[in-house]
């Protein structure tokens, strides 16, 4: 194999490998489940704040 298909391979590989990835992530919903985990923390955070305007 010549070098160029080698490179051109492992990009193949990586493109697709990001691919999956992500698919997976969208597919089980992930990104929100760790955002429901991580929202007591932010809300805690963001609830101690000094705030100059109230609504």
């Amino acid at each position: 194999m010549s070098k160029v298909l080698k490179i051109l391979l492992k990009i193949f590989l990586c493109v697709f490998g990001l691919f999956a990835v992500t698919f997976l992530i969208y597919f089980f919903n992930l990104d929100m489940k760790a955002t429901s985990m991580i929202e007591p923390f932010l809300i805690k955070h963001y609830d101690n704040m000094e705030r100059k305007y109230y609504l």
